[in-house]
Parts: structure tokens; C-alpha cells; sequence
């Protein structure tokens, strides 16, 4: 699943193309693509027509599209959704599930395609600080210039988990997946089972450096890319996956020490990390 650095250069594309315009109408080619949307195709399509897109916004994984000052348009990109802004003559994608058009007709088209069918479209009303209301409860990333390292800290020492597991949970700090977890945490030289409530403050500050060091990395070059179904507004993909440090490198030297990379199963999920940079705790 796409994490902060991939979303965040797909919301970089999706502003400089569609900021400001105007939607002429929206064709919904499979439910399943607006299946959170629960009024249905027809209803989707009523509300979007006539609206203008304000300038995209995202925290952490999350990518929004506001209309107005009430409502926005949320996509959820799952597994292998993408945004792509196309020519109003290309042809169609084979997985395209929404397309939405503008009035000025040289904008294109927004297509949503999405091969697996595990992301969406959906509109929300606007909280408060003009979050969409289903991702209120998502913490700031760290990106964000208002994150709250201090607050970050007494909550990873207060809750009775791993460091890892606190990287993931959204509530705590958004943006972070199962790759930049493991990154970040071989950059920091800690193992992904140390106890939260043992990081000192100097500690956590060293990883929150490095989480937002990895990322700022990822972002210059467009995300990670493993296979096609990652891809910014234009269909090209990202490629920090030839810069990663440990993520996906099983058996290969650590760039630090020559020992293999390991790689261990971890909540339906791998961990990648270095058995003598990263001691596990006692």
C-alpha cells in the first residue's frame, strides 16, 4: 500500500493539474470503486457535477480532494489504486473504474483505475482544520509542520507496545508503513520488537529524524516502485526502491557491517532488518 512519500507525489501532480477546475461530470464504470459512497453511482455523479476542486491535501496516507468548503472527494488508493490525469482522447485504461471530466476541456480527464478494486472514491462532509469526518482520528504525520514530537514521545512511553507497531498505528503517527518502518529503524540501529516505553527522548528524537530523512529521500525521487501499480499522475514510476537500505534485501550485505539482512514474518507482514546493527531486546 502506498505510503506518506508515494501519496504525497500523486497530491503534488493532482495540484498542478486539477487544482481550480471544474467538474462537467463523472461516469462510474464499476461500483466497487465508490462502494463507501453509499447513495450509490448515480447519487455520486449528481453531487460531483458543477463543483470546483480546491488545491488537493493529504495527511499522512490519506489524499483528499476539497469542493468547496463543505465536502471533499477522498481517495483511498489500497493496493494498486491509481490517479492519473489523461488527455480527454486517450484511450481507456483496462482497470478504469471512475472518470471525471472538466469543463475546460483541455484539463483532460481524472480517471481513477485500480486493478484489485481494494481503493475507492467517496465524499465526505469537512470537519474542523477541513478534514474529511472519516479520517478526524488520524494523527499528524511527520512531515507536518505542526507535529508534535514532545506529545509523540510521552505517548510511545505510555503505551505498551513495539516500536514498530507504534510507527504503524495511525492514531499515534501518520504515513508510516511496513517499508519505511523498516528503514527508518535500521537508520536509528533499533530492532523493530524494542519496547516503546524503554525509548528515551534523545532516542525518539534520533527516529523521527531519520523516519522524516527517508522519506524526504523517497519523495525526491518519486516513492518507492516495486511493480507498475504505483504511479504518480502521470504513469511514471517511482524508484527509491533501488536506494533502500534493508526493506526486500534478505540475505544481502548491511550496508553498515556486511552482515546478511534478515527478514522475519511479522503481523501478515515481513520485518527486514540487521541481526548486529539491530539487536533484538532482552
Amino acid at each position: 500500500m502506498p505510503e506518506l512519500p508515494e501519496v504525497e507525489v500523486v497530491r503534488r501532480g493532482l495540484e498542478r493539474w486539477i487544482g481550480g477546475r471544474t467538474i462537467a461530470g463523472a461516469e462510474v464504470l464499476h461500483p466497487r470503486a465508490i462502494r463507501r459512497h453509499l447513495a450509490g453511482p448515480v447519487d455520486f455523479a449528481d453531487r460531483l457535477r458543477g463543483l470546483p476542486f480546491a488545491a488537493p491535501r493529504r495527511r499522512g496516507k490519506y489524499l483528499w480532494l476539497p469542493l468547496g468548503d463543505d465536502a471533499a472527494l477522498l481517495a483511498h488508493l489500497g493496493m494498486s489504486g491509481q490517479l492519473l490525469v489523461q488527455p480527454g482522447r486517450a484511450p481507456d485504461e483496462k482497470h478504469l473504474r471512475v472518470r471525471i471530466t472538466f469543463t475546460d476541456a483541455a484539463a483532460g480527464e481524472l480517471r481513477f483505475v485500480d486493478q484489485r478494486t481494494f481503493g475507492g472514491l467517496s465524499l465526505h462532509p469537512l470537519l474542523g482544520e477541513g478534514l474529511p469526518d472519516v479520517i478526524a482520528h488520524i494523527a499528524r504525520d511527520p512531515l507536518d509542520p505542526l507535529f508534535d514530537e514532545d506529545a509523540f514521545h510521552q505517548a510511545l512511553r505510555r503505551k505498551r507496545t513495539t516500536i514498530k507497531r507504534a510507527l504503524l498505528d495511525q492514531s499515534l503517527i501518520s504515513g508510516v508503513g511496513n517499508i519505511y518502518a523498516d528503514e527508518a529503524l535500521w537508520r536509528t540501529r533499533l530492532h523493530y520488537e524494542r519496547p516503546t516505553a524503554t525509548l528515551t527522548r534523545p532516542v525518539t528524537t534520533e527516529l523521527l529524524t531519520r523516519v522524516r530523512e527517508v522519506m524526504t529521500a523517497a519523495l525526491a525521487v518519486g516513492g518507492t516502485s516495486f511493480d507498475s501499480l504505483y504511479v504518480n499522475v502521470n504513469g511514471e514510476s517511482g524508484y527509491f526502491d533501488r536506494s533502500l537500505d534493508v526493506y526486500g534485501r534478505e540475505d544481502e550485505p548491511c550496508r553498515r557491517c556486511a552482515t546478511p539482512v534478515r527478514r522475519r514474518p511479522w503481523m501478515n507482514r515481513s520485518s527486514y532488518f540487521c541481526p548486529k546493527c539491530q539487536r533484538p531486546p532482552r
